[in-house]
C-alpha cells in the first residue's frame, strides 16, 4: 500500500471527500459500521440443513495516516456478498474481502447471533430449542486470527451448601463461555463446543421438562456438585484434551441464589506455548 498522500479522486458533481489527504498524519487503528443487525443462515450439522438466525455484526478496518476517511457503503456491499451461508471456517473470507474492497492493511470482523440447539428432555424425550450465543471474532493483518465463541446456560449446586445443610444445597443457573482459536487446519461445530461445555456444569438446564425430567435434573445436580472454581477447571481439562483447539478462554458466572453478588472465574491457555 502506497504511502504517499494520494490525490482527492474529484469529479464535478461528486467529490470524493474521504479519499482526499489528511494533513494530521494520525493513523486510525479502527474505522468501520458497528451494531448491524443482518440476517444470517449457518449450515446445520444435525440436521444436514441451515439455520437462519439474525447477527449483531461489526465490520472496521485500519486506515492509514494520510486518508482522511474510511468508505463506510464498502463494508455493506461485502457483507450483502457474503449472506447466503456462514461457516466458522467462511467467516476469514469475508475478512478477507473487507480488506481488498477497502484497500486496508488490517480488517477486522465481528458477529455475534442467537443459535439453537435441538434438545431433548432427559426422561421424557419431551422436545425442545435450547437457546445460545455464539461470537465469531475474525481479524487480518499481517496474518489472519479466528476465535469462535459459545455461550452455555447450565445449573451448578454449591458443594459447601450441599456438605453444611441438614435439608438440601442451594443451587442457581450459571452461564459458562469458551473463546477458542483452532489448530491450523482443523475446526469444530458450534454443537461440539456446546457440549465441551454443558458436560462441565452440575447439570444442564432445558427448553421444555416435565415433572419426571424435572426431578431427574434437580437430582443429577445434586449428585454433581461444582463451585465456579469446578466448572472452570473442568472446561480447561476438557479443552487441554482437544487437539483441535490452540487456545482458549473458559469463564463461568454463577448467579447466585442466596447471595448479592455473582460467582466468577476465568482460565486463559495457549497450548502452542511450552509450560
Amino acid at each position: 500500500m502506497a504511502t504517499d498522500s494520494p490525490p482527492c479522486d474529484a469529479t464535478p458533481t461528486i467529490p470524493d471527500v474521504q479519499a482526499c489527504p489528511d494533513r494530521r498524519k494520525v493513523a486510525i487503528d479502527k474505522v468501520g459500521v458497528k451494531h448491524i443487525t443482518y440476517p444470517i443462515t449457518l449450515h446445520c450439522p444435525v440436521t444436514g440443513g441451515v439455520q437462519h438466525t439474525v447477527a449483531q455484526v461489526n465490520m472496521y478496518v485500519a486506515l492509514p495516516h494520510y486518508q482522511k476517511g474510511t468508505h463506510m457503503s464498502r463494508f455493506l456491499e461485502v457483507l450483502n456478498q457474503h449472506h447466503g451461508e456462514i461457516r466458522s471456517d467462511q467467516v476469514m473470507a469475508v475478512c478477507h474481502d473487507m480488506k481488498s474492497r477497502l484497500q486496508a492493511e488490517e480488517a477486522h470482523l465481528e458477529f455475534q447471533f442467537p443459535y439453537f440447539i435441538h434438545k431433548k428432555a432427559p426422561v421424557t424425550g419431551a422436545p425442545g430449542m435450547l437457546d445460545i450465543q455464539v461470537t465469531f471474532e475474525c481479524a487480518s493483518n499481517s496474518h489472519d486470527d479466528f476465535i469462535m465463541g459459545v455461550k452455555v446456560p447450565a445449573t451448578s449446586l454449591c458443594p459447601c451448601s450441599k456438605e453444611i445443610a441438614a435439608y438440601g444445597a442451594h443451587n442457581q443457573r450459571c452461564e459458562m463461555e469458551a473463546r477458542v482459536r483452532f489448530t491450523p487446519g482443523k475446526s469444530m461445530w458450534i454443537e461440539e463446543l456446546f457440549e465441551l461445555l454443558e458436560q462441565a456444569a452440575s447439570a444442564p438446564v432445558y427448553a421444555v421438562l416435565k415433572r419426571p425430567d424435572e426431578k431427574h435434573v434437580t437430582e443429577q445436580a445434586f449428585d454433581n456438585p461444582k463451585f465456579v472454581e469446578d466448572i472452570v477447571r473442568d472446561l480447561a481439562i476438557s479443552l487441554d484434551a482437544e487437539d483441535r483447539i490452540a487456545w482458549y478462554r473458559v469463564t463461568s458466572e454463577n448467579f447466585e441464589s442466596i447471595h448479592n453478588h455473582n460467582a466468577y472465574a476465568m482460565i486463559e491457555k495457549d497450548k502452542t506455548q511450552n509450560t
